[in-house]
């Protein structure tokens, strides 16, 4: 195998047709010759190239609504034979199989048809065969063929002609061949991903694909290399923001950002304004308001200290009013559905923001995985999408909550899903006033939400901190009623946890001890 090897003659067979037109015209000006399959071969000659049908190298038409129309060995004996084997080339001139140099396949939109919730069969219609095997084909035999499934590598395939006197490098073919690779390793984990929900159940074997969309600078830390992969979804979210300003991302930016996105994609635009803003993950504080400004200047009051060098989201357009009352501390990202043009003016004053604009929110009942990779292996769950109404509260105390604890116990409930464990969220008036997350033990990450709550109001020169009146959510039960005590002792009225514990009797009477009012769920929200 010479390092170098010349190309004579290319198979195109594409659905994307971008760029193809001027590929082939620079490949035939080298005077390789085009062999290519139904639409792509019309589009070529339409642009008047010189064009060889597959089906006039084989033989065979293409046939069964073109489901059969490359699977041949004249085409697959092209794409493997080993030219310095001179069996593989005794056989090839024995059965008239030409080489073929160079495979360009760009699959059918199989993931595009999922996407806009195509039927069953057409969906089963849109599963490439010949394609893949193509691609496979030639990566294998990468030692001489090159296989391009990417229109972003038709320049940098042309520049290595150009520079090696219409041949490519050992290096180049083997770059695209991982690439193709990986391409139909993602494109068969869709078509599995998408037989798993069709069918039900468990499956035996699972795979997750991703197509890179950005190398990042470092991971969670510098000495960690680190990428953004893109599933190809089209939910609304980080991957599929548009950036207005600012330096790339980080891996910790994106991380944050997506969990603030999601946080605040619970709260329905039409609900009036929310707004989310998160520190390493969780939440420092979550508010609605009569206005977006309004939203925010409450979240903000949550955890003045933790919000500086946070990520914000909203579930409505940014307006001049928030972009201006953001500006007044340092904000690492801003991501928002939209943003109009005076919040854009303000902010590209903020060199160092990064400004993301979703156009909508995620869909929170949407049905997802969430994998996560262990030792040897991927743990995978369906994502927490579970939710609950007023008709799903069980009241187990002697008092009864009030319309508005009511309400502000479902605002906390929403919020202690995205908070990690264990989570202890104080709310008043649709505000969080204190978060406590991610301790060993419930009971001190209830006393330090209400430490933090203390510190606000000496920071605000309040008379009482804001977790007077407040309500509490617990995202599991109540071990011992300690936790209880401890929030009742802040000023809580009212608690909303899933119970269960063996103690809850010990737990309710503990509440009724204090006038306390309190809600079961009957779910927990864990969040590792």
């Amino acid at each position: 195998m010479a390092n170098l090897h010349p190309v004579k003659r290319a198979l195109l067979s594409v659905s994307d047709k971008t760029g193809l037109v001027d590929f082939g015209r620079a490949l035939a000006a080298r005077g390789i010759e085009l062999l290519s399959t139904g639409g792509t071969a019309k589009a070529l000659r339409e642009a008047g190239l010189e064009v060889k049908d597959v089906s006039e190298v084989t033989g065979f038409p293409e046939m069964m609504d073109g489901r059969v129309k490359t699977l041949h060995p004249i085409v697959h004996g092209g794409l493997l034979a080993l030219r310095d084997n001179d069996t593989h080339v005794a056989a090839m001139k024995e059965h008239g199989i030409g080489e073929i140099d160079l495979v360009v396949v760009n699959l059918y939109p199989f993931e595009e048809t999922v996407a806009k919730g195509a039927e069953y069969d057409e969906v089963i219609e849109n599963i490439d065969i010949g394609g893949p095997a193509m691609i496979r084909s030639a990566a294998k035999n990468h030692g001489f063929v090159s296989v391009i499934v990417d229109v972003e590598d038709y320049t940098p395939y042309l520049d290595e002609l150009e520079a090696n006197d219409g041949q490519t490098t050992y290096d180049l073919r083997q770059r695209f061949a991982q690439t193709a690779y990986a391409r139909t390793a993602a494109y068969d984990t869709a078509v599995s991903t998408w037989m798993a929900g069709a069918v039900g159940g468990t499956p035996r074997r699972r795979t997750f694909g991703g197509t890179l969309t950005q190398t990042l600078r470092y991971g969670e830390n510098p000495h960690q290399q680190a990428a953004f992969y893109s599933d190809g979804s089209s939910r609304a979210g980080v991957a599929t923001a548009k950036q207005h300003q600012g330096k790339e991302l980080s891996y910790n930016n994106i991380n944050d950002t997506d969990a603030a996105f999601e946080l605040v994609s619970e709260f329905a635009p039409e609900n009036g304004p929310a707004v989310a803003i998160i520190k390493h993950a969780n939440p420092c504080g979550v508010a609605t308001g009569a206005t977006m400004a309004e939203a925010y200047a409450r979240a903000f009051d949550c955890d003045r200290t933790s919000a500086f060098g946070g990520i914000i989201a909203l579930n409505q357009t940014l307006d001049a009013a928030t972009a201006e009352a953001i500006s007044g501390i340092f904000t690492e990202v801003v991501i928002a559905p939209d943003a109009d043009a005076d919040a854009i003016a303000i902010f590209a004053k903020k060199k160092n923001l990064r400004l993301l604009t979703t156009g909508g929110l995620a869909d929170p009942r949407a049905a997802r995985l969430a994998p996560r990779q262990v030792s040897g292996g991927w743990l995978v769950q369906d994502r927490d999408i579970g939710r609950i109404s007023m008709d799903d509260l069980k009241v187990v105390t002697k008092r009864q909550p009030t319309d508005q604890e009511l309400s502000d116990m479902l605002f906390a409930w929403t919020v202690a899903k995205h908070v990690k464990s264990n989570a202890i969220i104080y709310v008043k008036d649709g505000a969080t006033v204190g978060v406590g997350a991610g301790q060993m033990s419930r009971v001190d990450s209830t006393r330090i939400a209400a430490r933090k709550a203390v510190d606000m109001a000496e920071a605000m020169g309040l008379p009482a901190p804001l977790t007077r009146g407040s309500v509490v959510a617990s995202d599991a039960f109540f071990p011992f009623a300690d936790g209880l005590v401890t929030a009742a002792e802040a000023g809580a009225t009212a608690l909303i946890q899933p119970g269960g514990s063996m103690r809850d009797d010990e737990v309710i009477a503990a509440a009724d001890e204090a006038g306390l009012a309190m809600v079961f769920t009957g779910m927990r929200h864990f969040r590792h």
